[in-house]
């Protein structure tokens, strides 16, 4: 992904969709990490306990992508694959869709539920609100304290968000960087002597 920002959920979309008797019932939430998604799938299912499935598809991390959906019960490929597909069709990321199923006594067969699942999906999907999030590097920069100045004056010429900062004899400046930026500011950094660096983390 070359983007300096990817796609994602603001605030939760709901959505209906209905055949034959059946409900599905669909949600669309931002997510940061399976932790979360593990989270928001108990929730709904502690919510819908009585419903016959409870599919779903996430997404998260544009820069070391992972992605996962299930069926829950249901035919293979039928569910959480046209769910997750939506998530696909969307380029959205740290993003996580549930549909709920209520069966109502009339199977659907298996294109009749590939529909169901991808129509509940896009519904809701459509009625969340989407945004544009910015990748950021983290560098830890590391300096005797007499290269102050210099550093200082970089960040203050580059705009760049100090996120913490220790200073002593020696001393340590986490900075968050636009990852478009990142080659740049490194090469900056490179030419002030005696300052190290490296990435802490992507976020």
């Amino acid at each position: 992904m070359n983007k300096d920002y990817y796609k994602t959920i603001d605030k939760t979309g709901e959505g209906i969709y209905k055949e034959k008797g059946s409900k599905f019932i669909g949600f669309a939430f931002h997510v940061e990490n399976e932790e979360g998604a593990k989270d928001l799938l108990l929730q709904i299912k502690k919510r819908f306990h009585n419903a016959r499935h409870h599919c779903y598809a996430f997404r998260i991390n544009p820069e070391n992508e992972y992605f996962r959906s299930s069926d829950d019960g249901e035919p293979s490929g039928t569910a959480g694959k046209p769910i997750l597909n939506q998530i696909f069709s969307n380029e959205l990321f740290n993003c996580m869709v549930i549909v709920v199923r209520y069966f109502g006594g009339t199977k659907l067969g298996v294109s009749g539920l590939i529909h169901a699942y991808k129509s509940a999906a896009i519904e809701a999907l459509n009625n969340a609100e989407q945004k544009e999030q910015t990748i950021y590097r983290c560098l830890e920069l590391r300096f005797d304290y007499s290269k102050m100045n210099q550093v200082m004056k970089l960040i203050k010429e580059e705009n760049l968000e100090v996120i913490n900062q220790m200073s002593d004899m020696k001393c340590i400046v986490n900075i968050r960087v636009k990852k478009n930026d990142q080659i740049k500011i490194e090469s900056k950094l490179n030419l002030l002597r005696d300052v190290e660096f490296d990435i802490l983390i992507n976020n």
